[in-house]
C-alpha cells in the first residue's frame, strides 16, 4: 500500500516518487515534538505506538543534514532528527477547500511550552556529550579476555541473526521470497516482498532489535536489499550445507547421487546426494545442493569434480559409487559424464540407484522417442491421480467395468493403483493391465458430461488420452513389458534383504543369457508381441499404423509400403533389446559385481553358503581402503570360523547395519572397513523410511513450488529440514565473509 505523507497542506505519496518516508518515532518525547510541529490537533490524543504504526512524513520535512542515505538502497533519519519545514499557510489561498489535515492555531501557552521543551533538550544533549568524554578519559580497557564488543557492535549482531532467523523460517516453511508483483496504473507494486513483510510483521508484534534499527529508515525503502538477501542466503546454504559434509568427511568414504534434471530461473539444476554410513553405522542419503547443468559434458565433470573436492571439502578418491537417476537426453548426458569419473576413479562404480525399480531405471535410459513418450506419459498419469481422490474413484469404477467377469483382479488392481504404481517393479505389466480402464476413464473425465471436473484437469486427461490412444504408445508399453519381464526378479532381488542382493550378483550371467537368446530369435519374439499389441489395440479401437512423423520424414519409393510389423521389428523390438543388454553390461561391471559379492563378509550370507565362500580374490578391490591388508587372509579365516561355530547358539545377523552394530566387530578391524565401504554403494536399498525423507523432501519441494518462485538457496533450507542450525555461526561466517557491511553497518 502507498504510505501518505502526514503532514499538512502535503500531497505527496510513497509511489509517486523515490522521495523517503518516515515512520514517527515511539519515543513519547521525541513522538510530541513531531506532533506539535506539524501542527494537528487530530494526532494529539494518539499514542506514540499508534503514530508509530499508522503516519508517516515524508523527507521534505526535515533539514537535508537531518537524513542520512547509507547506501543506494539505505535512508534513514539521525537520531535527533526532528521534521521542522511545513507549509501552515498554502490552504489560505483557497478558502472554500476542505482541508483533511486540519491545522491547530497556536497559543502563547503553547508557544510557550515549546520553547522550554527545546531549550531542556539543548541542554541534556550537552549533558551527554559531556558524560561521554569523561567516561573515554576514566575508561579502562586492560581486559583479559579480549576485546568487548561495543554496543554498536552487540546491536548489529542482534540485528543479523533476527535477519537470518527470518531466512530460515522462509526457507524451512517453503514460503517464496518474493510475493505477488501487482502493478498499478501508474506502475507501482503494491505487495512487499514476504521477507519485507515478516521484518515488518516482527517490528510491529515488539522485535526491540528490528524496531530500532529500521525506526528512522524511510518506510518505502527496502529494510534489506536484494544482495544482502542474496548474502545472508548465501550463507544459511553454506552453514546448512556444512553440517551434513562434517558427517560425511567423519565417515571417510561416501557415494555419489544425482536426480532427475529440474527447472529453476536461473536455468536447469541437477539434485545432488551423498550417500555415507554416520557414527551410528546408519545408512543415509542427504541432499546437498542444487548443481548448474549447462556446458559440455567435459565442462560438467569438471563442475561436478570441483564442487565435490574444493567447495565440499571432500575426495572423490574415496567415491566408492555413483548412481544417476535421469532420463531421456539428460540421462545421455549423465552417461558421459559418469564414464569420464570411472576413467579417472575406477572405484566409483556406476550402479543402478536404490529409490527407483530397476525396470523404470533401465527404461528411462533408453534413448528411443517411443520409449521416452511412454515414460513421460506415465509419470504425467501417477501425478494427475494424485490431484483428487474423485480421480481414484473415476479409475477404479473403469477398473470395475472392465474386469465385470473377474472380481477377484479388478480388487487386486484397485488396491495396487491406490499406491505409487507408476514406480513399481511390474510397472509395465500393470500398464498393460489398466490399459484400457486408463482410456476409458480419461475418455470420461474429457467429456466431463456431469460438468463435475475443472478445465485444467479436462484438459489433462485429454492430452494423456491423445498418448493412450495411439498405436505406438501402445506396441513400446508391450515391448517394454516382455523385454523387461527377463530383468524384473533380478531388480526386485537387488533391492531386497541383503541375502536377496548376493544371489541377484551372481545370477546377472543368467539374465544376460535370456536376453542374448531373445536378441538371436527377434523375429519369432517380435511376431508373439506385436500380435499381442495389434490384439490390445483392436479391443481400444485403435488402428495399427505407422507412426505419422516416420512416413514424414521417410519418402519412401513407388510401390514399396513398409509394413507396420517390420517397422516395429527395425525401430523399436531390435533396438531395445540391444540397449538393455549394453545397459546391464554398464552398470554391472566387473567392479560392481565383485564388490556386490563381497556381501558373503554379512554372517547370515556366510550361513547359506555353508561357509564355504572365498571372499580373498573380490577383496582386492579395497585393498588399499583397509587398515591392516596383509592380514586380511588370516582375519577372513577367523572370521568365518566364528560364526560357524556360533551359528549353531544365535540367529546369525543377516544385515550389514547389524553386522557393524556387534561390539566384537572391532577385532575385526578389515572386515569392519569392507562392510563399511560396501554399505554405500548406491544399489543397496536404503534401511528404513526415514533414511529416505531427503529424496521424497526433494520431491515434494519441486512438487509444491512453481519455477519462477524456487531458490536453490531456499531449497537446501527446506530440503534439510531436520539438520540444525546455529544463528550464531551464521552471523559469525556473514561477519567474517563481508566485513564491508559490517563497518557500513556502523556508520
Amino acid at each position: 500500500m502507498p504510505n501518505f505523507c502526514a503532514a499538512p497542506n502535503c500531497t505527496r505519496k510513497s509511489t509517486q516518487s523515490d522521495l523517503a518516508f518516515f515512520r514517527f518515532p515511539r519515543d513519547p518525547e521525541r513522538c510530541q515534538l513531531w506532533v506539535e510541529n506539524c501542527r494537528r490537533a487530530d494526532l494529539e490524543d494518539k499514542t506514540a505506538d499508534q503514530l508509530n504504526k499508522h503516519y508517516r512524513l515524508c523527507a521534505k520535512h526535515f533539514e537535508p543534514a537531518m537524513i542520512c542515505k547509507t547506501s543506494p538502497y539505505r535512508t534513514v533519519l539521525k537520531d535527533t532528527a526532528i521534521p521542522t519545514i511545513f507549509d501552515l499557510t498554502s490552504h489560505l489561498n483557497n478558502p472554500h477547500s476542505r482541508h483533511r489535515k486540519r491545522i491547530k492555531e497556536l497559543t502563547e501557552e503553547d508557544i510557550r511550552r515549546i520553547k522550554e521543551r527545546r531549550l531542556e533538550a539543548s541542554r541534556e544533549k550537552s549533558q551527554n556529550k559531556e558524560n561521554e568524554v569523561s567516561e573515554g578519559q576514566d575508561g579502562s580497557a586492560d581486559k583479559d579476555d579480549g576485546p568487548a564488543l561495543t554496543p554498536e557492535e552487540k546491536e548489529l549482531r542482534d540485528y543479523l541473526k533476527s535477519l537470518f532467523e527470518i531466512i530460515v523460517v522462509i526457507g524451512k516453511q517453503n514460503i517464496p521470497l518474493y510475493g505477488h508483483m501487482e502493478v498499478g496504473e501508474e506502475g507501482e507494486c503494491f505487495t512487499p516482498s514476504n521477507f519485507q513483510a515478516l521484518l515488518e510483521y516482527r517490528i510491529n508484534a515488539g522485535d526491540e532489535v528490528l524496531r530500532k534499527r529500521f525506526e528512522m529508515t524511510a518506510v518505502n525503502a527496502e529494510y534489506c536489499p536484494s544482495d544482502q538477501q542474496r548474502k545472508i542466503l548465501e550463507v544459511c546454504e553454506g552453514c546448512i550445507q556444512e553440517e551434513v559434509l562434517q558427517e560425511v568427511r567423519e565417515a571417510h568414504f561416501f557415494s555419489l547421487v544425482t536426480g532427475d534434471l529440474t527447472e529453476f530461473p536461473d536455468g536447469p539444476h541437477v539434485p545432488l546426494f551423498l550417500r555415507f554410513v554416520d557414527k551410528s553405522h546408519v545408512l543415509r542419503e542427504e541432499f546437498v545442493e542444487f548443481l548448474p547443468f549447462e556446458g559440455d559434458d567435459e565442462a560438467l565433470t569438471q563442475r561436478l569434480e570441483a564442487q565435490v573436492n574444493e567447495k565440499w571439502g571432500l575426495n572423490m578418491e574415496h567415491c566408492r559409487g555413483q548412481a544417476h537417476n535421469s532420463s531421456g537426453v539428460f540421462a545421455c548426458k549423465m552417461k558421459a559424464i559418469t564414464s569420464r569419473l570411472m576413467e579417472k576413479y575406477p572405484l566409483a562404480v556406476y550402479t543402478p540407484c536404490s529409490t527407483c525399480a530397476l525396470n523404470v531405471y533401465l527404461a528411462n535410459n533408453l534413448l528411443l522417442t517411443g520409449v521416452q513418450v511412454v515414460m513421460s506419459t506415465l509419470r504425467r498419469i501417477g501425478l494427475f491421480f494424485s490431484k483428487l481422490p474423485q480421480l481414484q474413484a473415476e479409475l477404479e469404477h473403469a477398473i470395475s467395468i472392465f474386469y465385470q467377469g473377474n472380481e477377484e483382479k479388478a480388487n487386486d488392481l484397485k488396491e495396487i493403483c491406490r499406491s505409487n504404481w507408476t514406480e513399481r517393479h511390474d510397472l509395465f505389466e500393470l500398464a498393460v493391465d489398466l490399459l484400457e480402464s486408463l482410456l476409458l476413464c480419461m475418455d470420461c473425465i474429457h467429456d466431463n458430461e456431469d460438468q463435475k471436473w475443472s478445465d485444467q484437469i479436462v484438459n489433462d486427461a485429454y492430452v494423456i488420452s491423445e498418448s493412450l490412444a495411439d498405436f505406438e504408445f501402445v506396441v513400446t508399453l508391450v515391448v517394454l513389458k516382455n523385454a523387461l519381464s527377463f530383468t524384473r526378479a533380478f531388480g526386485k532381488n537387488l533391492q531386497g534383504p541383503t541375502l536377496d542382493v548376493f544371489f541377484a550378483a551372481n545370477s546377472l550371467t543368467a539374465v544376460l543369457h535370456s536376453l542374448n537368446e531373445v536378441m538371436d530369435n527377434i523375429e519369432v519374439y517380435h511376431e508373439f508381441w506385436f500380435e499381442e499389441a495389434v490384439n490390445l489395440a483392436a479391443a481400444m479401437e485403435i488402428p495399427v499404423r505407422i507412426p505419422r512423423l516416420f512416413l514424414r520424414k521417410q519418402r519412401t519409393e513407388a510401390g514399396v509400403e513398409i509394413q507396420p510389423e517390420s517397422y516395429f521389428k527395425e525401430y523399436l523390438t531390435v533396438p531395445l533389446v540391444g540397449h538393455v543388454i549394453q545397459e546391464l553390461k554398464d552398470v554391472f561391471s566387473e567392479n560392481h559385481l565383485k564388490a556386490l559379492k563381497c556381501l558373503s563378509l554379512v554372517p547370515a550370507v556366510m550361513g547359506q553358503l555353508k561357509f564355504n565362500a572365498s571372499e580373498e580374490s573380490n577383496a582386492d578391490l579395497y585393498r588399499n581402503d583397509l587398515p591392516n591388508p596383509d592380514t586380511l587372509p588370516a582375519e577372513l579365516h577367523c572370521w568365518r570360523i566364528k560364526w560357524k561355530h556360533r551359528g549353531k547358539e544365535i540367529s546369525l545377523p543377516s544385515t550389514i547395519r547389524d553386522t557393524m552394530q556387534l561390539a566384537e566387530v572391532k577385532f575385526f578391524p578389515n572386515v569392519y572397513a569392507f562392510l563399511k565401504v560396501l554399505c554405500t554403494l548406491p544399489v543397496l536399498k536404503l534401511e528404513n523410511t526415514k533414511c529416505e525423507a531427503a529424496w521424497k523432501r526433494t520431491r515434494a519441494y519441486l512438487a509444491d513450488t512453481p519455477v519462477n518462485h524456487r531458490s536453490k538457496s531456499l531449497a537446501v533450507l527446506n530440503i534439510n529440514y531436520d539438520v540444525k542450525h546455529d544463528l550464531d555461526m551464521m552471523v559469525d561466517t556473514y561477519i567474517k565473509m563481508h566485513p564491508e557491511q559490517e563497518s557500513e553497518s556502523l556508520v
